[in-house]
């Protein structure tokens, strides 16, 4: 399953799709557990610190998707003479850093 406007797909190891699905299901426990909290009228500080969590872990997933992209599918388009991936790199970081 690719990218539905552009076509594009990355391929990823079982290794590495593993890894990512992990990560994604412990931070939808952790946003379950949140649910639960709120739900039991948990102490606002208590959820804070799980929702910083919950961030903390949102981003080393990021941070992780981002450097498998850039070295792969980055790589692998500047070696096929594609530069305008470098131009999407930067796009989808200036998002990041908002």
């Amino acid at each position: 399953m690719g990218c539905e406007h552009c076509g594009k797909t990355t391929a990823r190891t079982e290794d590495e799709r593993r890894r990512l699905v992990n990560r994604l299901n412990r931070i939808e426990g952790q946003i379950r557990g949140i649910r639960g909290m709120i739900e039991r009228d948990a102490y606002c500080n208590d959820i804070l610190i799980q929702s910083s969590a919950v961030s903390a872990a949102l981003n080393a997933f990021d941070r992780d998707l981002i450097a498998n992209h850039i070295r792969g599918c980055v790589v692998r388009d500047l070696k096929n003479g594609d530069d305008s991936v470098v131009d999407e790199l930067v796009a989808t970081l200036e998002r990041f850093m908002k």
